[in-house]
């Protein structure tokens, strides 16, 4: 199958059609954005294990599925050099709550930022 069509298909699966009114789904590769009318609950408390050579923990948040907010816990992932993790956050805006993932950025963490997306954008 090519990739035109498998796109096309997943389009279809995935429009707006098929999800509930209360959550919308937007699919442009790579990200899925996710909107919902509700916040998160709030973040679990997570005991962080040791630091692993070579490993980063990216701390544990509230991701969406199934018309619900699901705990997704922290992990240790491959550290990649001249890099630093930004948390997987929700912010509120318009009256809906609006789901960022998490991913590397280039650089270096700068002092009180702890690698937090929503620190970046204020």
């Amino acid at each position: 199958m090519s990739m035109k069509k498998a796109l096309l298909y997943t389009s279809i699966a995935l429009s707006p059609f098929a999800m509930p009114v209360a959550a919308q789904v937007y699919v442009s590769p790579p990200r899925v954005a996710i909107h919902v009318p509700f916040p998160p609950p709030p973040p679990h408390i997570e005991v962080v294990p040791g630091p692993r050579h070579g490993y980063a923990w990216t701390p544990g948040y509230w991701g969406y599925h199934e018309e619900r907010h699901v705990w997704v816990p922290g992990r240790h992932v491959q550290q990649r050099p001249g890099h630093y993790w930004v948390a997987d956050s929700w912010h509120e805006r318009d009256g809906r709550h609006h789901y960022r993932p998490g991913g590397w950025k280039k650089g270096h963490q700068g002092k009180g930022n702890n690698g937090h997306r929503n620190n970046e954008h204020r």
